[in-house]
This record gives C-alpha cells, structure tokens and sequence, in this order.
C-alpha cells in the first residue's frame, strides 16, 4: 500500500459528533480519501494523552476507573449508537504505539538527534507538574509557587541541515505547498524537551526517565506511523489544520520516518458547521433528501476543506451546496476508468483541483454510491 490517510489524533473531551461536527473533519476526510484509492478503513486515532485528561479522570465522580477505560468510555460515547468506526479506534498509548515510539526514540538516540540530559526545568512546588516560564498559576494544581528542577529529561536537537518543514513533508501538489506555516515551523527552540509530567502517557522509565512520559505532541506522530505499520502503508498522510501542524511540527521532525513508512501532512481548513441550519430553505428548494444532505455535510464539505486549506466561510455554503447539487444531477451512469484513474493519481498527489471539477467529482460521486459502505460514517 503505497498510502494510507488518517486523521491527526482528535483530542478526547467531553463532546459527540454530534454537537461538534467540526472535530471529525479529518477522520471524514481522511476516510474519503482512502476509500477514493480504494483502501480499507482506517482506524480513528485519538489524543488522550493531556493535562485536561488527568484533571477529568482525578474529578470525575463515582468510583475510580482505570484511566485507559476512563478513556476508551469517552471515545466510545462519541459515536451515535451502532457507528463505531468499522477500522476501530487508536489511542496515543495503545501498545503498539508506544512500542513504535520506543524503537523511534532509540534509533534517535544512536544517531544523536535525540539525548537524555540533564535539564533544569521550573516546576510546581506543590504538585512538581512541569510549568511554563511566567508567574502564573499551575495548570495542574493551581498553585503560584515554583521552583527550579534539574533531573534527566529525553531532548531534541532540530536538525540544523533542513528547515522543520520541508516540501517533502506537507502532501500537496507544487503550487499548493504551505509557504507561510514552512516558514513558522521553525520558531522554535534548537532544543526540545520531549518528556512531560503526565498521569497518563507513553511511560519512558524504560529509558531511565521516571515519572516522565512523551510529549503528546510526539505522541500524536507515533501513533500515525504505527497505524501506517499495521496497514503496512509507505505513506503515513497525517489529515491536520495548518495551526495544529505548526504547534507540532518541529517535535515531530525526527517522528516522520520509521521502518520505511515516511509520515506526511495534508493540512485541511475550518468548515462552518454552525451554520448549516442556514440550508434549511436551499435543501427544501431542492427537495434534497437526508442521504443527499449527509454526503454534503458529511462526505463533500471536508473535501473541500482540503481544498480551501484555511476556512470556509458561511457564506460559501450554499454555492457550494449548489455545486454540489450540480454535480450529484451529472453523475454518469457507468464509472469511466481513465477519469477515475487520474482522480487516484491526484489524490496520492496532493493535487486537489479536481474538488470542484463538476465532470470529476460526478465520477468520484458515482463511484462512491456504487460501494457506499466504502466511506465510514460518524
């Protein structure tokens, strides 16, 4: 397989679907995708490894619950009942993710590009959580008084020979490569602390770090590539928002490469599902029905955020609705197999021009109502 989609790990927090639509954009693109290419579905991968997590799982009433179940529990009820996604889901501490992120730290570790040093790091005097510089309050505890630490941490040197972010790093056609996010990338620190103080997390006492756990946002690059791994993909195509690949991209610069699967970006754009309910008149107009609806919001709206890169607005929606409807009346009776072919070979690509290509997309549309179970729905 030569790639495989998959959403950049949603952070798991108290919502559904339902009532935010807008975290499942890369999970619904990333399956659009693969099933474009026709590949099998991909797991949902999930962020479980944050501060917020520890402050629930303390918190939360009734009888303490291990917090991977505590996790799991939350993830499940994010699906409407009978959709639990037909690839399973993966969490940032799976197994096999942080067996994978083990081996990756280790090679790291024998080429240099990571160390384990000695830092000196502020942390909370009452709860010894990792804060930031700044007379501010632990987000942990909530106490103002810290002091300086120094103990063994797991550091990053940034590559001085690249930039962070490379064209070969971002899954998109020449034209259409990220300038501006290629360029903040990089205002960083040329070291990297990677270990955190965490409840929860990809436990690196093996590597003499006790107490410590990766850095999510680490983590997060991990767990892609394992999914990759056990798909056997080449290509890891990561599904992300141009501002969440910036906050992670240079922890993840030597989290990109792993027994031969190479881990890339496809940055996608906010999409305004608050307001949709603004249709309402245009699907009457259009004696739209609930399938047609769904695969607007659900199906052609988060591929056309790949598109878009950054945010569509609301008013966009109903040309886009339009377009759409355009599109859905031009379906061709038979798939031709050149036009769909050139679709696959965009896709695997980067190239998104054919999103609004009425002849193209009408191909893709036809394809998709030949196998609808092909596109996993949340």
């Amino acid at each position: 397989m030569r790639h495989l989609f998959l959403n950049g790990p949603v952070q798991n927090g108290p919502f559904t679907f339902a009532t935010h639509p807008g975290k499942a954009v890369g999970i619904r693109l990333a399956a659009a995708l693969n099933a474009i290419l026709g590949l099998p579905p991909a797991p949902h991968l999930w962020n479980t490894v944050t501060l917020a997590g520890d402050l629930r799982h303390r918190e939360a009433d009734g009888p303490k619950i291990p917090r991977q179940r505590f996790e799991a529990d939350l993830i499940a009820d994010k699906y409407p009942a009978g959709q639990f996604p037909v690839g399973g889901v993966m969490t940032d501490t799976d197994a096999e993710v942080a067996s994978l992120a083990l081996e990756v730290i280790e090679n790291n570790l024998r080429a240099g590009t990571l160390t384990i040093s000695r830092e000196t790091v502020p942390t909370c005097r009452a709860c010894g959580h990792m804060t930031g510089t700044g007379n501010h309050p632990c987000n942990a505890c909530g106490s103002t008084e810290t002091r300086e630490r120094t103990g063994l941490h797991l550091v990053a040197e940034l590559a001085k020979d690249r930039p962070v972010l490379d064209r070969s790093d971002i899954h998109a056609s020449h034209r259409q490569q990220p300038k501006h996010l290629q360029r903040t990338a990089g205002n960083v620190a040329g070291r990297l602390i990677l270990s955190r103080t965490r409840d929860h997390g990809i436990d690196l006492s093996p590597l003499g770090l006790n107490g410590l756990v990766l850095d999510p946002r680490v983590g997060i690059h991990a767990t892609v590539l394992a999914a990759a791994r056990r798909h056997e993909a080449d290509t890891a195509v990561m599904t992300i928002t141009e501002n969440a690949a910036n906050h992670i991209a240079a922890h993840g610069q030597h989290f990109r490469e792993h027994g031969g699967t190479r881990l890339q970006y496809a940055l996608h754009g906010h999409l305004p599902y608050d307001h949709t309910a603004s249709l309402q008149p245009l699907y009457e107009a259009y004696r739209a029905t609930q399938t047609i609806t769904d695969g607007f919001e659900q199906w052609f709206l988060p591929l056309f955020s790949v598109k878009a890169k950054t945010t569509t607005r609301p008013d966009q929606l109903p040309g886009l609705f339009k377009h759409y409807m355009r599109t859905h009346f031009a379906q061709p009776a038979e798939v031709n197999a050149a036009v769909f072919k050139a679709i696959r070979h965009s896709v695997s690509a980067g190239d998104t021009e054919w999103i609004t290509n009425k002849h193209a997309l009408a191909a893709v549309m036809a394809a998709r109502m030949a196998v609808p179970c092909a596109v996993v729905k949340t």
